[in-house]
């Protein structure tokens, strides 16, 4: 395969790295200046570092500057860290976070813009164009996969088909019917559809003209791609975003070899334990800094994957630096369906209920790359019956708040008192299981 000659934004999307560093730090100081006046929040950190909006002359410089968390977002839930009315708004996502506390994102205008410009650059980078219709299999609504790549999709043309989750069987219908050449959709939904297309006798080669798919939203490895695209035929390029980067938000090329990262948009730091930034190509932790979001800023946001960031030009023409596949986590989140799922939410939600002890363990599997959550949780002793409807009245009650909270179906086991593990140490709550090879 040549080097593609397809570009959304050229000029941009080939820049040099020492140009694209300048207005990188341009960008940041600006950003930093911005924050600073408009975010009391920010205003304090700064403050309480000793450092000022006009010190920011360098990256160096840059790395004083105190780093956000996710527990920020909690703690400042709904919109605390919001530094524009909802005058100046246009929507609002919210995902899934932490003890039962969402996370809460506003989108001006030119968010929307900003976002669907690096979904269009990406999309163009492999080979999709106004001659496509993608069929987009994300979940529409409150989470960002749906109508992020929908926008995105729409903007350089593209024809869409939005079909949302679930209906496989119609799912492949319309793949057959209509000239569907992409697909959207976590790997394992991905996946699912091969397995209900083999179970009607289709052939997704022979039978659809579906020649490229976007997937994210959950862990997934490069022996699993290699597996899907030979038993498909489709060409699949992986996905990275978050709710607070906007949602979906950086996408591989035609190479399939790292997400471009756009450095117009994003400043990117990997840093190793001890905080120092990590040499191109080794690994540690992600530390985003979005440099043109304007209704939900964020700077030096730990998001907590794990990588490694390569400002090698690729083949495909593009300077801005690529992103390697997550490797693993800093924090204990989970990634079901893709769906965020806290260990801390399920305990919540366990406390809640008057009937069970604090003792659970929650067990991760799969089958065919299909996520399966069982989560097992001790009677205490005073409820304890032998009243199967009881018992499955509370499994259902349990099931339930469960699924309001983690929005996803987990499966529920209660089982008797003192048979769970105990730990003399920090508990050991989530036993693994899935293989992505």
């Amino acid at each position: 395969m040549g080097v593609t000659m397809a570009f959304w934004n050229e000029e941009i999307e080939t820049m040099p790295r020492e140009e694209l560093e300048k207005l990188q730090l341009k960008l940041l100081r600006e950003k930093v200046k911005e924050m600073y006046e408009a975010s009391p929040f920010f205003k304090d950190r700064m403050d309480a570092a000793g450092i000022s909006p006009e010190d920011i002359d360098s990256f160096e410089k840059f790395r004083k500057v105190p780093f956000m968390r996710k527990s920020d977002l909690r703690d400042y839930y709904p919109d605390g860290l919001f530094v524009r009315p909802y005058d100046d708004l246009v929507r609002i996502h919210v995902s899934s976070g932490t003890t039962g506390r969402p996370t809460v994102v506003g989108y001006t205008k030119r968010d929307m813009d900003t976002w669907t410009e690096s979904l269009a650059r990406g999309m163009t980078s492999f080979g999709m164009s106004n001659k496509d219709m993608l069929q987009n299999c994300h979940g529409y609504g409150l989470f960002t996969g749906g109508l992020g790549v929908h926008y995105g999709a729409e903007r350089i043309g593209a024809t869409v088909l939005p079909t949302g989750t679930g209906n496989t069987s119609r799912q492949i219908q319309l793949m057959q019917d209509l000239p569907v050449t992409a697909l959207a959709g976590t790997p394992s939904y991905l996946f699912h559809i091969a397995d209900v297309c083999d179970q009607m006798g289709i052939s997704i080669r022979d039978d659809t003209n579906v020649r490229l798919a976007i997937a994210g939203g959950e862990p997934w490895s490069e022996s699993m791609r290699e597996k899907l695209q030979k038993r498909t035929g489709i060409r699949v390029h992986n996905c990275y975003g978050a709710s607070e980067l906007y949602g979906p938000m950086f996408l591989e090329c035609e190479k399939q070899n790292g997400l471009h990262i756009w450095a117009d948009l994003c400043y990117m730091e990997i840093l190793d334990e001890n905080g120092e930034p990590c040499k191109d190509g080794e690994r540690g932790e992600i530390v985003v800094t979005m440099l043109q979001k304007e209704a939900f800023p964020l700077i030096r946001y730990k998001i907590g994957d794990i990588s490694a960031l390569d400002w090698t030009p690729c083949s495909c023409g593009r300077t801005h630096p690529r992103l390697m596949r997550i490797s693993g986590r800093t924090d204990d989140m989970l990634v079901v369906r893709g769906v965020n799922v806290f260990p801390s939410q399920i305990e919540s939600v366990i406390g809640e209920m008057s009937y069970l002890s604090t003792f659970y363990h929650i067990t991760l599997d799969n089958e065919n790359y299909m996520d399966r959550m069982v989560v097992e949780v001790e009677f205490n002793e005073e409820s304890l019956t032998e009243d199967t409807v009881s018992i499955g009245r509370m499994t259902n009650e349990l099931s339930r708040r469960l699924k309001d909270v983690l929005n996803i179906k987990a499966e529920v086991k209660l089982v008797l008192p003192n048979t769970l593990p105990r730990f003399e140490g920090k508990g050991k709550h989530v036993t693994d299981n899935r293989s992505y090879d």
